[in-house]
């Protein structure tokens, strides 16, 4: 075999080793170890959860159909799951990293979440899911681009900038989570991060010795902004200084463009604008994300500054902080935002033809359910938060893995469609029984009095309505069936509701929860359980071979006999990688 030959063939075996294929869908691979590191985003000492030491963690980076492998490395304390909002994993709940659906990685365990981006792109994120641990980081962004031959809706921007705010607290999420426990609400943040720092000194009430954030641009040029609010509890607005959003994309979805001068972003959700760099520099420019629909002179401090600065700035940022157009003490004037935003339906998403091509408002409905939400109450001496008067308590042995391996009484079906006035509120683990190839509305009823974020695993959902007071059949009238944004999280403002229509075509076990980290940890959530009565191996994926098991099943798990993160593969790479090393060796006898 002449030497040639056998780098091409070296080449072509490492290639297809590390996932750099000729053929098929390529993959990306990320190696995670999740760690306490100490930290001052507010200029007070605390620990807070690192991705490979960084926080917040690493972007993962990924296209429509690619294959994502994410070992994760747990030297937490305590068990761990990550979870991906908004990713629509098609046909494998298994890798939702919640625990409906995943049994938790053990301190000093590692697993690899393996899945296949379908028909999606976007701007998403990705954070734990348990023991309100996103409260202490663990977070980061997730990108889902374009494939080549699909064109964007605008025009190649000439750079990207990730935002990642949230309200933050100097206390880590085990001191919150024992506040939560003792009945007693958490209170006001103690600040906001902008990726992971904290406010630019713009007066005298933010100490000294604080890291802000600075963002680096060129005069002229448009770059996309990707918003993500990975926080606490807390709308914020989102703003940059004398310069226009122009607003493109909400989590996977193009919109009609708009131009804002500031933006809600609630928490949970992620949004994609084009900002272009249109002003004089003569001086830098605020980055502003401040606390709203609160009492916005009581919560000052709720407010994360950084600084925008051109490459041809000639002096720093100075004077008072731009202010957000709307005023939160007339909230339907703010209600007009999210009701402005409209699908984009001549653009293409992650297939070639026009998104707006599924025709969603000229399906019937087959069913509706009414989510209701209320203040936090006592159920058995413990503060608790409900949906339609549950307390959701997840099950020893998570949900899909009991299905599977017919574990009986490990959950119910039972989840009413509507809030059960005449009865007690109460803990159970009573899920939604869907109906697969349905066609639902799902109502959520907020009669808190926080505005929250209600968001739903494996779907994306069409946005249709949303309006003050009490939901009934006849506002079905008012609702937009032509061009409503699809998304995963919506925002339900307090005494109001938000519609939704879904296609359930998705089978597994999907997650329904608040992304109000606080409501969430005191059991505002429940899922859906939608299955193919005609499964035929084709519509839902089988548990991975590195599934972990718990609960009733915990004698099936076996140990784990190493601390460190190694790249894990399927079996099918394992035999091609088995395969190429047999080619190699023949060849280099060959060769030799």
């Amino acid at each position: 075999m002449a030497a040639t030959d056998f780098f091409f063939a070296f080449v072509f075996s490492f290639a297809l080793i590390f996932g750099f294929s000729f053929a098929g869908d390529p993959y990306v691979s990320y190696d995670f170890t999740l760690s306490y590191i100490t930290a001052s985003p507010l200029g007070v000492p605390q620990q807070v959860i690192a991705v490979n030491g960084k926080f917040p963690g690493p972007v993962i980076n990924a296209t429509t159909n690619y294959n994502v492998h994410v070992n994760v490395l747990n030297h937490l304390d305590e068990p761990l799951l990550l979870t991906w909002p908004g990713v629509q994993m098609r046909r494998n709940s298994w890798q939702d990293g919640v625990l409906g659906t995943n049994c938790p990685i053990p301190p000093n365990w590692n697993f690899t979440y393996d899945f296949q981006l379908k028909d999606q792109i976007g701007s998403y994120f990705y954070s734990p899911s348990l023991n309100f641990q996103r409260a202490s980081g663990g977070f980061g962004a997730l990108i889902i681009n374009n494939r080549d031959l699909v064109p964007i809706p605008f025009t190649e921007p000439d750079g990207e900038i990730i935002f990642i705010i949230g309200d933050w607290y100097t206390q880590n999420h085990t001191a919150l989570r024992r506040i939560l426990d003792s009945g007693k609400e958490l209170g006001m943040p103690d600040g906001v991060l902008i990726n992971g720092k904290g406010p630019f000194k713009y007066n005298s009430s933010v100490p000294d010795g604080i890291e802000h954030e600075t963002v680096n641009v060129d005069p002229g040029k448009t770059y996309r902004i990707r918003v993500h609010n990975v926080g606490i509890s807390t709308s914020l607005n989102f703003r940059i200084q004398n310069h226009k959003l122009l607003l493109i994309e909400t989590e996977g979805r193009y919109t009609s463009q708009m131009n804002f001068t500031d933006f809600d972003v609630h928490v949970g959700q992620s949004y994609s604008f084009l900002v272009t760099m249109d002003q004089n520099a003569t001086s830098d420019y605020y980055i502003v994300a401040s606390a709203r629909f609160v009492n916005e002179t009581v919560w000052q401090r709720v407010t994360g500054v950084g600084i925008l600065h051109y490459s041809n700035s000639k002096g720093p940022a100075s004077g008072p902080l731009p202010v957000s157009a709307t005023d939160v003490n007339h909230p339907w004037s703010a209600m007009n935002q999210p009701r402005a935003i409209k699908q984009n339906t001549s653009a293409s998403g992650a297939r070639p033809n026009p998104q707006g091509s599924f025709h969603y408002g000229q399906i019937n409905i087959t069913r509706t359910y009414i989510l209701r939400s209320l203040p936090p109450t006592k159920i058995n001496g413990k503060l608790r938060a409900t949906l339609n008067g549950i307390s959701f308590v997840n099950p020893s042995t998570p949900m899909r893995l009991a299905d599977d391996h017919k574990v009986k009484g490990d959950y119910m079906l039972d989840f009413p469609d509507r809030p059960l006035d005449e009865k007690l509120p109460r803990l159970s683990s009573s899920i939604i029984n869907a109906t697969y190839k349905g066609f639902i509305q799902v109502i959520f009823q907020n009669n808190d009095t926080k505005i929250q974020s209600f968001h739903i695993d494996g779907y994306a959902f069409y946005v249709v309505a949303m309006d003050f007071g009490i939901w009934s059949e006849d506002r079905n009238s008012s609702y937009n069936n032509w061009d409503a944004v699809a998304r995963s999280t919506v925002e339900v403002y307090p005494g109001a509701w938000t519609a939704v229509l879904i296609s359930l075509d998705n089978v597994g076990v999907w997650n329904i929860r608040v992304e109000n980290l606080d409501r969430w940890y005191l059991g505002q959530e429940t899922y859906m359980r939608i299955i193919n009565p005609e499964e035929n191996g084709s519509t839902e994926m089988d548990p991975p071979e590195n599934v972990m098991y718990c609960g009733a099943l915990q004698a099936m798990q076996k140990e784990q006999h190493h601390s460190s993160a190694t790249k894990s593969m399927t079996n099918g790479q394992l035999i091609l990688i088995f395969s190429m090393m047999m080619v190699l060796l023949s060849s280099f006898s060959s060769f030799c």
